[in-house]
């Protein structure tokens, strides 16, 4: 399994923090960091990232090689995001097939997907109180799996068919599941290197 030398996590991460274990970016002094939960082991990062108001599954790893595969790979992601407005199957059909979404001053479609309607998952923790939550209209959840990660790719990908994302929960990358985690719990795994 997993070389000794390497020290693999994954994470709830919350609501309101950043991916990351610190900063020295003078407008980041007020943020929230991962290195704030757990008590992580020197050369530890972060595989991939999730917004500061995404919350859901993060794997850390001392491995960098590992870290650069998982990103770069292509692997399935899987997120359950908690839509503004009850999503048809039209919108859901949009998303399949790929949309066009900003990216870095230009645009950008994104590639096919998996996306389906879900019920309210029952097994995520309560929802921070600074979503803004029923507020307007009724909400729906869908499950969207993706192989790329651009920059809030998904929170893009919703708005672009009509229904933006209030709530967004990773849930699975590849075979590694969020599980029963609590926000910001941490737990070590194994993981091949």
């Amino acid at each position: 399994m997993s070389n000794s030398h390497h020290i693999h996590y994954k994470m709830y991460k919350p609501y309101g923090v950043l991916s990351q274990l610190a900063s020295n970016d003078n407008n980041q002094i007020k943020k929230k960091f991962l290195s704030e939960l757990y008590n992580f082991p020197k050369g530890i990062m972060p595989v991939g990232r999730l917004d500061e108001k995404s919350e859901g599954l993060l794997l850390l790893t001392t491995n960098g090689k590992l870290s650069d595969d998982i990103n770069r790979s292509g692997i399935e992601k899987e997120y359950y995001a908690q839509l503004d407005g009850l999503i048809t199957y039209e919108a859901i059909a949009k998303l399949e097939k790929g949309v066009e979404i900003g990216l870095k001053g230009t645009t950008y479609i994104t590639k096919t997907c998996i996306a389906k309607r879900i019920e309210e998952p029952t097994n995520l923790p309560t929802p921070n109180a600074k979503i803004r939550l029923g507020r307007h209209r009724p909400s729906s959840w869908v499950s969207i799996c993706i192989t790329e990660g651009k920059f809030r790719q998904i929170r893009k990908m919703t708005a672009a068919v009509g229904f933006p994302t209030l709530r967004l929960v990773r849930v699975r990358i590849d075979n590694i599941m969020l599980d029963n985690l609590t926000t910001g719990e941490v737990i070590p795994i194994l993981l091949e290197d």
